[in-house]
């Protein structure tokens, strides 16, 4: 019988381009074309260190494109996880859609269905999932499956101004916009610190905020 963890586990979902490393509008490929955003890679292991897991959910059409093969992408996968080792973090699982967006799934973001899988793998409920992403389609996706939306601001989102941005976020009512998955990450880690000295009955002061958080 599978633990119920939907009071304990916490859980943070992670797109992967735009997020964790670098977009390319040709794919990640092979290995040597996995190139981490700065300051991603900590960002998780400090996730981790606070008790956090932390599960990818990514779309891969070039798969189906034949662009790169499961092989190939179950390589860069372990050299993603390799490289979080070296920084103190860990990703608890990988879960990815092979389909182009022609073949009718229904885990392709931006439907919910690699979430939901998620869920069910973890026995989490859902609306307590903080949903990171990159682009529009990671917040539809997390709003879709009832997850707390995020975007950070990445090449993905490319030269998007303020004024635009804000237009984006307003499509997905409750989404928080952070300068990158560091901001993200203090932010939530500052956040339930808080939480939990008020539940003690303290108080603690703001903490010093970093250059990014625009939330």
């Amino acid at each position: 019988m599978r633990a119920d963890h939907s009071h304990t586990m916490k859980l943070v979902i992670l797109g992967r381009d735009g997020t964790l490393n670098q977009y390319r509008d040709d794919h990640v490929k092979v290995v040597e074309e996995l190139t981490p955003l700065p300051g991603a890679l900590e960002a998780v292991a400090r996730l981790n260190q606070a008790g956090w897991h932390t599960v990818l959910a990514t779309n891969q059409p070039g798969i189906g494109r034949g662009l790169l093969d499961m092989a190939s992408l179950t390589a860069i996968h372990i050299r993603l996880n390799q490289m979080l080792a070296e920084k103190g973090g860990r990703l608890d699982a990988a879960f990815f859609c092979p389909h182009t967006p022609d073949e009718g799934c229904d885990c392709r973001k931006p439907l919910p269905g690699m979430l939901t899988q998620i869920g069910e793998r973890f026995g989490v409920d859902l609306a307590n999932v903080h949903m990171v992403g990159a682009s529009l389609r990671d917040l539809q996706t997390a709003q879709a499956a009832g997850c707390i939306p995020h975007l950070v601001r990445s090449d993905r989102l490319g030269e998007l101004d303020d004024e635009q941005l804000a237009a984006l976020l307003a499509l997905v009512p409750g989404a928080k916009l952070h300068a990158s998955l560091s901001a993200f990450a203090e932010g939530l880690i500052q956040a339930e610190r808080r939480n939990k000295a008020e539940a003690r009955g303290e108080t603690l002061l703001p903490p010093n905020t970093g250059p990014g958080d625009l939330t």
